[in-house]
């Protein structure tokens, strides 16, 4: 049996948001998942994937079933898939893990090969504006996903999606700040502590590679809205790390 080496990340596809062409991006992410080989060893979701996921006892959105289905495939052909929740689709509960997906919370650290690894979708992790803090505060506070949870899904998927297109249209692009960066004094701090190898982390909506002083390689994947297959993979057998 041919040994499974190659492990994939990808983060902030947004699936289901009404900027630039949606149908286009999730083509463009389908086509993704079918050049992962079916022999890889795993790939980690790093948040975000949709830009609106709300997930109800008895129902989920029907934005990106065909995604859905391949990620099923790949964990049929035995490719392991985990998933972080990230800032738009962190009101998962438990239906991907009924499909054998496997929830991780951030920060991760991950072995793979002789490599160690800290994944996660990255915001919060060093600290975070004040509002931005108490909103994922109330997002993820089991009354109000509650009292959220009693509104008919075509009225809350609707407010979901306005909100998030809204916030989107209003938000200038960001450039990650360097070493200014919450998320990089995080990666130092942390890399200092431990041996670490990589940080991989999502988010920011920004193509980042900085190598820290610890030595260690602190990346931050591009998001997919403006075009491109923004990932990277590592080959387990000889520790590589590919930015795309």
């Amino acid at each position: 049996m041919e040994e499974r080496t190659l492990v994939y990340f990808v983060s902030d596809v947004h699936l289901g948001l009404r900027t630039a062409d949606p149908a286009e991006r999730e083509n463009r992410f389908l086509g993704f998942l079918d050049s992962i080989p079916g022999n890889a060893m795993a790939l980690y979701l790093l948040g975000d994937i949709w830009d609106f996921w709300y997930e109800y006892r008895d129902v989920v959105p029907r934005e990106g079933a065909r995604v859905v289905h391949k990620l099923m495939s790949l964990m049929d052909k035995g490719v392991r898939v985990y998933f972080f929740p990230g800032n738009h689709d962190l009101w998962c509960f438990s239906f991907f893990e009924s499909l054998g997906m496997k929830r991780c919370s951030q920060p991760q650290l991950v072995q793979i090969g002789e490599k160690t690894l800290c994944l996660g979708h990255g915001d919060l992790l060093g600290g975070g504006r004040p509002g931005y803090s108490l909103m994922q505060k109330i997002f993820k506070n089991r009354a109000v996903q509650a009292c959220f949870s009693t509104l008919h899904p075509w009225l809350a998927f609707r407010m979901g999606n306005g909100w998030s297109g809204n916030n989107r249209k209003r938000r200038k692009a960001y450039h990650f700040q360097g070493e200014k960066e919450p998320l990089y004094r995080f990666a130092v701090q942390q890399s200092e502590q431990m041996h670490l190898d990589y940080f991989i982390f999502g988010h920011f909506h920004d193509a980042v590679d900085l190598a820290l002083p610890t030595g260690a390689r602190l990346i931050v994947l591009k998001d997919w809205i403006d075009g491109g297959t923004p990932h990277a993979v590592l080959d387990s057998a000889s520790g590589q790390l590919t930015v795309y």
